[in-house]
């Protein structure tokens, strides 16, 4: 079974590779170059879908926020770290690339628009979260903290969203392409989503791992337990 699992794990991650390497030649033998922008305009159909993916993972950290604090069970909290960690990642790479294409575009690598600032806080909010995570002592706690900010912090993605749309943005609110450059979008976003997925599914197991040890150590810890009506005391 562990075996198995491991073969689809690697297939999986050579997938996403070959994806990424045969976009990469899309790129340069079949996408067009942009008249205005230039070469630098192609960091655009890895932008975008890794800007959608942030979002992604906000809300499955949203999601899984509202679903511990609905049920407390574990699984949901471990599935909240995972994506908001994801989260962080990805909403690096957004700004990182944001950066490169804003200085080929605008001539400057960082302009105090909506968008842009929204999406700066967006990113230190979700770091916000991990410290958050690591501060706070006792599991229990540690979650449902960790779950109510989690809901709190999603409200910045519409916000993200909007922004360029119902206020006055350097940024554009949307953008015109042509039938090549559309389906490169899409070849893009296919290899984007999957590692998104995967890094998602990768850390959320490492996190239920780490759960499963802490409450089997929690179980061993309690020594000696004294059974209820009789008061005979039974090994744990």
């Amino acid at each position: 079974m562990k075996s198995a699992r491991s073969i689809l794990t690697v297939a999986f991650w050579l997938l996403v590779a070959g994806l990424f390497a045969a976009d990469l030649c899309l790129l340069q033998t079949y996408t067009p170059t942009e008249v205005t922008m230039g070469p630098v305009q192609k960091i655009f159909y890895f932008h975008l879908p890794v800007a959608i993916c942030t979002f992604l993972a906000c809300f499955i950290t949203f999601v899984a926020s509202v679903g511990y604090l609905w049920q407390r069970r574990t699984v949901f909290d471990d599935l909240a770290s995972a994506s908001a960690r994801v989260a962080v990642q990805l909403c690096a790479v957004v700004l990182v690339t944001g950066m490169a294409w804003g200085r080929g575009a605008w001539g400057v690598w960082w302009t105090w628009s909506p968008r842009l600032t929204f999406s700066l806080i967006l990113f230190l909010l979700y770091c916000v979260y991990l410290i958050l995570r690591s501060s706070v002592e006792g599991r229990q706690r540690r979650a449902t903290v960790a779950a109510v900010y989690g809901v709190i912090a999603f409200l910045d993605v519409p916000l993200v969203y909007l922004s360029a749309k119902l206020v006055p943005d350097i940024h554009p609110a949307s953008i015109h392409l042509e039938t090549s450059m559309q389906l490169t979008l899409l070849a893009w976003a296919v290899p984007v989503l999957l590692l998104t997925g995967g890094l998602i599914c990768t850390r959320f197991r490492l996190n239920r791992l780490h759960s499963q040890l802490a409450e089997q150590s929690e179980t061993d810890g309690r020594g000696f337990e004294v059974m209820p009506l009789t008061g005979n005391v039974a090994e744990a």
